[in-house]
């Protein structure tokens, strides 16, 4: 159909960019174009539905960006998300950018394509997830006036296979709250005599078990009562479904930086 969107995926032979060619093909609105792997990946040449267990669907996985899809997504590792982002701002293609475990200058990086690309960058692209961090501004906002202080944590599971940590929607959250309540001291865990909790401290927790998806806590202790705000992932194709939605949205934007907040209206 003419008004399809085409989609070029990068990081497809990885678990999140299979889920993304699935779902992207079974989509009405989009076509997968391209599925883009680094060089030294051992299924180039072979069909990204074959690997994505969806069937062949004639695209084949490469390692360069030929003709330019409509947008791409990213679903890659920090070296792969710095390559695709030079590509996008170069030529000027929409990006979804939600590779996590960037350190700064690779961050810089990809945010630098924003000057001639619109890009949607987000630490996590699941509808759930992006709720909850309004939700979790919203409490820290009306909490952060109680008198006797409200002390802050965040817990995070994911599967065994996940490289860094904590992860980058914990940080979000946590960056949410320091936001509206003023912390300045974010502590990674805790071990030995730390002594007494101070007031202006956010406490991050990484468990890695299993399979897990994705699950974050965010607890807000006070004197004689608790909050725990939660979110669980069960599968993966809620964070691949939010990037298509994201695709959908920035194919009609301008160059610049756009949130996921951005693209629900949240």
């Amino acid at each position: 159909m003419a008004d399809e969107i085409r989609i070029g995926v990068n990081g497809a032979v990885g678990r999140m960019g299979q889920r993304v060619v699935a779902l992207a093909h079974a989509d009405a609105g989009l076509k997968v174009v391209a599925a883009y792997e680094t060089s030294a990946c051992p299924r180039l040449g072979e069909d990204a539905g074959e690997i994505a267990g969806i069937g062949n669907i004639g695209v084949p996985v490469q390692a360069e960006v030929g003709q330019s899809p409509d947008v791409i997504i990213d679903f890659s590792m920090p070296e792969g998300a710095v390559a695709i982002a030079a590509e996008c701002g170069e030529r000027q293609i929409p990006l979804i950018a939600a590779t996590t475990g960037l350190d700064q200058h690779q961050r810089e990086s990809v945010l630098s394509a924003a000057q001639t690309a619109a890009v949607v960058m987000a630490p996590n692209f699941s509808l759930a997830v992006n709720l909850t961090m309004k939700l979790v501004r919203e409490a820290a906002h009306v909490l952060k006036s109680l008198p006797a202080g409200v002390d802050v944590e965040v817990i995070e599971r994911h599967h065994r296979f996940k490289e860094d940590a904590p992860s980058g929607t914990a940080l979000e959250f946590g960056q949410i709250v320091a936001e509206e309540m003023g912390q300045t001291d974010h502590v990674h865990g805790r071990h030995g005599r730390p002594g007494a909790r101070p007031r202006h401290e956010i406490g991050y927790h990484s468990l890695r078990t299993g399979d897990n998806v994705g699950e974050h806590t965010i607890v807000f202790g006070m004197m004689g009562e608790t909050i725990d705000i939660v979110v669980r992932g069960h599968t993966r194709d809620s964070y691949a479904h939010g990037a298509l939605v994201a695709a959908k949205f920035v194919v009609t934007q301008a160059a610049g930086l756009y949130s996921m907040s951005d693209v629900l209206g949240l």
